[in-house]
């Protein structure tokens, strides 16, 4: 069960972000999320599949007031430890979202809907409860990057059980399943065995170029 998989993640989750390289990829994946979604002093945003709240504390940062969803409890009350009075949060499915439509001013999802089969009815429920003209941004884990490979082969050879469940989608996938005009971009374009001092070269060259191959996926939408 989901759930209770994501459950067990909890500490191991936020442990990746303490060591070198995660800390790397937490910075540029934060970063990206942020110049995309730009939230505002005192708007609504929904940060659906929040998990422990890392990246929640960057928009709250903003002014903005948060609500999170997601559906492991154990992660969830992570989140809500981290993000202090204008956090609340609930357990939810991301595909059955229990809010009215056009309630947020903004909405994202962090790297949640890998982990969906129905990734069509996902987006339509992101796309249901955000306002007419409000922005929605989702990440994922890109299927072109090397990164998702070594996933694949984790989860092939060594029975990696959250591998295992992933959906991982390529930028034109992704793109395909937006309900109009979208935009799109990629981070993460070194690779996890590189030396950390390399990282920062690589990172800005990969930007540069506007690769489609890093290993973290952005699109970002205006809801007509």
């Amino acid at each position: 069960m989901a759930t209770a998989l994501f459950d067990t993640w909890t500490d191991r989750y936020d442990s990746w972000f303490t060591t070198p390289i995660g800390q790397l990829v937490r910075w540029y994946e934060a970063e990206l999320l942020l110049s995309f979604l730009d939230p505002q002093p005192g708007e609504r945003i929904l940060d659906v599949g929040c998990g422990t709240g890392i990246f929640t504390v960057d928009v709250l940062r903003s002014g903005a007031r948060v609500t999170g969803i997601d559906l492991s409890a154990a992660m969830l009350a992570r989140a809500v430890q981290r993000g202090g009075d204008h956090f609340a949060g609930l357990c939810a499915d991301m595909c059955a979202l229990p809010f009215a439509d056009n309630s947020f001013d903004r909405v994202f999802s962090m790297t949640a809907i890998e982990f969906v089969a129905d990734a069509v009815r996902a987006i339509a429920e992101l796309n249901r409860v955000v306002k007419s003209g409000g922005r929605v941004v989702v990440t994922s884990l890109n299927s072109l990057s090397p990164w998702a490979e070594q996933r694949r082969r984790k989860a092939a050879t060594k029975g990696h059980c959250l591998f295992e469940q992933a959906h991982f989608r390529s930028p034109e996938e992704m793109r395909r399943l937006i309900p109009g005009p979208s935009e799109s971009k990629t981070a993460i374009h070194f690779r996890k065995q590189d030396p950390v001092d390399q990282i920062p070269e690589i990172e800005q060259q990969g930007m540069a170029q506007n690769l489609e191959t890093g290993a973290f996926l952005a699109i970002r939408w205006d809801k007509r």
